[in-house]
């Protein structure tokens, strides 16, 4: 049992990663540089790592793949939405904002996103996540121990400076999106440290 939390670990670890990339070539693309996208100083983005695992724990045994991207898609905008209220709440911070889109609720969610994230989740579900599960048991035990080990503590160190540092950010009353903010501030704070 042990085992197979760390291999589902090293496999969120492995889209919390992925998804940390798609995020910097999106704001590459829409903003024309690069911004350290999520929540964290690292380059992961925990809601793809959680979502792509859970997806694949939920919903592998549906085998419609209509079914399957429906359920994605409905799936990953409530995680979303949720992870949107959640930080917001917390922290008075947004790291994305879908006002400028149509069919929108309270700018955390989009239908323009649920459909990548429903595609997604096909890829996920069907493939990916397999993929890189079956990869990762070729290792021998005692690496993907190791590495899950090493992994998780990187993880909880990034976690709590990432929390220490966004909850001392104070958010300007007139922007949507503070991610480009809120780097820009742990950086100058960690440079000071």
């Amino acid at each position: 049992m042990i085992l197979y939390i760390c291999k589902l670990f090293l496999c969120f670890i492995t889209f919390a990663f992925l998804g940390w990339i798609l995020e910097v070539l999106y704001g590459l693309y829409k903003l024309k540089k690069f911004v350290n996208r999520g929540f964290l100083i690292g380059p992961l983005c925990p809601i793809y790592g959680v979502s792509c695992v859970l997806l694949y724990l939920l919903f592998s045994p549906v085998k419609n793949p209509i079914v399957l991207f429906i359920l994605s898609a409905i799936f990953c905008s409530i995680v979303e939405y949720l992870v949107s209220s959640i930080l917001e709440r917390v922290f008075n911070v947004r790291w994305w904002d879908y006002n400028d889109m149509k069919f929108n609720i309270n700018g955390r969610i989009c239908l323009e996103m649920a459909i990548p994230f429903g595609l997604l989740g096909l890829l996920s579900v069907y493939y990916l996540v397999p993929f890189t599960l079956k990869t990762i048991s070729t290792m021998p035990n005692n690496y993907i121990y190791i590495f899950a080990i090493i992994l998780f503590t990187l993880f909880l160190i990034d976690e709590i400076v990432s929390i220490f540092f966004t909850s001392k950010f104070e958010k300007k009353d007139d922007e949507k999106d503070n991610t480009i903010e809120v780097k820009r501030y742990i950086k100058k704070s960690l440079l000071k440290k």
